[in-house]
């Protein structure tokens, strides 16, 4: 399938995370970021293209797990002749290196059962364990190393997450936690979050 997005023609790969409201989100309060720019969880490079196109001197680094992903990014990056985006193929950051002046992500946050986890890539976007903060923890765990020291992290986090847990962690790691977006739905929040050194 395809969509447009702000002028931006977007391809959905089988196997691929379709762009929701959370991935709108990102993208929104992201587009005008200047530097060099990580994204991890790049999908279907919704989020990283956009950034790129508006800012044409950055340097926009797209990751994601899945190579079903990274094929997908690459793919609507050609499309839209974005030139200043390169992707990755790696689990949060073990093939990154250096430091970058932004972090975005949007990690798997649904708590999920055995019985619930997806036989497909797609379980890479939705599967955040049993507690949704399996990648979540890990990604707080390493990202202040990836960062320059006036850099920022902007995480989506989702209200079945443990909000105060994340700012807990946050604040021992030397990073104060902020909300600058939020939308509610049914069955809980969607939050968007900013990280930056205290």
């Amino acid at each position: 399938m395809q969509f447009f997005f702000k002028k931006l023609k977007i391809a959905v790969f089988d196997e691929v995370y379709e762009p929701a409201e959370d991935s709108f989100m990102l993208a929104k309060h992201t587009h005008r970021l200047k530097g060099r720019i990580l994204e991890i969880g790049c999908g279907t490079g919704i989020v990283s293209i956009n950034n790129a196109k508006l800012n044409p001197r950055n340097r926009v680094l797209a990751v994601d797990i899945n190579k079903r992903a990274i094929e997908n990014t690459e793919y609507n990056s050609k499309i839209n002749k974005i030139k200043n985006i390169r992707t990755i193929h790696s689990n949060l950051f073990s093939k990154v290196r250096g430091k970058f002046d932004h972090i975005i992500f949007n990690p798997p946050y649904l708590p999920t059962t055995q019985e619930e986890k997806l036989k497909t890539k797609l379980n890479f976007a939705y599967d955040g364990g049993k507690y949704g903060r399996k990648t979540i923890d890990k990604f707080l765990k390493s990202f202040g190393k990836h960062l320059k020291k006036s850099g920022n992290a902007f995480l989506i986090h989702s209200s079945l997450n443990n909000l105060k847990k994340t700012e807990s962690i946050a604040n021992k790691k030397g990073f104060s936690m902020r909300i600058i977006a939020v939308e509610s739905f049914f069955f809980e929040k969607i939050y968007l979050l900013k990280l930056t050194v205290s």
